[in-house]
């Protein structure tokens, strides 16, 4: 299929989908049940390394993904040169340690030089000069990198274990509550030329789920934050996770796929499972630290 009919969003989408069904629901589940208490020990139990080591093996993994998705769509991209600025970017967050500031000194650096180093980059690539590689590997390395660098950030909080377990938690059963509805009552779509199988009802099942979410959590998590703070900071996690996951359909739509990978069973890639995450972790962090909850 030529690349400008995928483009145009004329190709039909691959047809990699995962499962309905119980089928569907059951290695949601066994995934889940997996990886759930292993991410919690990393979180609030290992030592601080292997939470940042957790975070840049995802940046890893993720970036993997979508430069394999555009390079399969004929998207031309600098491939190795995202994968190891995203990647050095997200660490950078980790190596700034406690800095003061809002945003650390040393991710602001790594980023201008990763601008940098993408707008020379024709110097030495062998395909001719043109816009859109670059653009393509700065998408990459903003997307992945920066976006996930903020969940080191999250994590040093004073309160940053508490943290990032109540966002993983919204996100994620924020998430559930809009594929279950979505799958059994969704009739009407949200955005059917981005994902044809997101409904609004499922949209709404997420954005209701979230704010109750946060409250149950934060009483157990974070007992300082009053029910009101936690509800605004789950309906607001509601809205964006929400963006963020259109946001990836997007880019996985101009390639023709439906997921990233099929590294995780009934979820898809890695890239599919921290979609709303990548767009929830930097709304926590500036919502934290600007409205003096942490």
């Amino acid at each position: 299929m030529p690349a400008a009919a995928v483009r145009a969003g004329l190709a039909p989408t691959v047809t990699r989908a995962q499962p309905g069904g119980w089928i569907g629901v059951l290695r949601r589940v066994t995934t889940a049940v997996v990886f759930v208490p292993a991410f919690v020990w990393v979180v609030a139990r290992a030592p601080g390394w292997v939470f940042a080591a957790l975070v840049a093996a995802t940046a890893a993994v993720a970036l993997w993904e979508l430069v394999r998705l555009l390079e399969q769509a004929a998207h031309p991209v600098h491939g190795r040169l995202a994968l190891g600025l995203g990647v050095a970017l997200t660490v950078s967050f980790e190596v700034a340690g406690r800095e003061a500031g809002v945003v650390p000194a040393l991710p602001t650096l790594g980023l201008t030089v990763a601008i940098a180093a993408v707008l020379v980059a024709p110097l030495w690539a062998r395909r001719p000069p043109a816009v859109e590689p670059g653009a393509l590997t700065l998408l990459a390395v903003l997307y992945v990198g920066w976006f996930l660098g903020h969940a080191l950030l999250l994590h040093r909080l004073p309160t940053g274990d508490a943290l990032v377990l109540l966002l993983v938690g919204v996100t994620w059963i924020g998430e559930s509550a809009a594929w279950l509805v979505g799958s059994t009552l969704g009739r009407r779509p949200l955005a059917p030329r981005i994902s044809p199988r997101k409904t609004v009802e499922g949209a709404l099942a997420q954005f209701m789920t979230s704010p109750l979410t946060a409250v149950a959590l934060a009483a157990w998590l974070l007992p300082a934050w009053t029910a009101a703070q936690a509800a605004a900071v789950g309906a607001l996690l509601g809205v964006v996770g929400q963006l963020g996951d259109l946001a990836e359909s997007a880019v996985k739509r101009s390639a023709g796929v439906k997921d990233a990978s099929g590294l995780l069973p009934g979820h898809g890639g890695v890239l599919d499972r921290i979609d709303g995450l990548l767009f929830n972790v930097p709304t926590l962090y500036y919502a934290v630290r600007l409205g003096g909850l942490g």
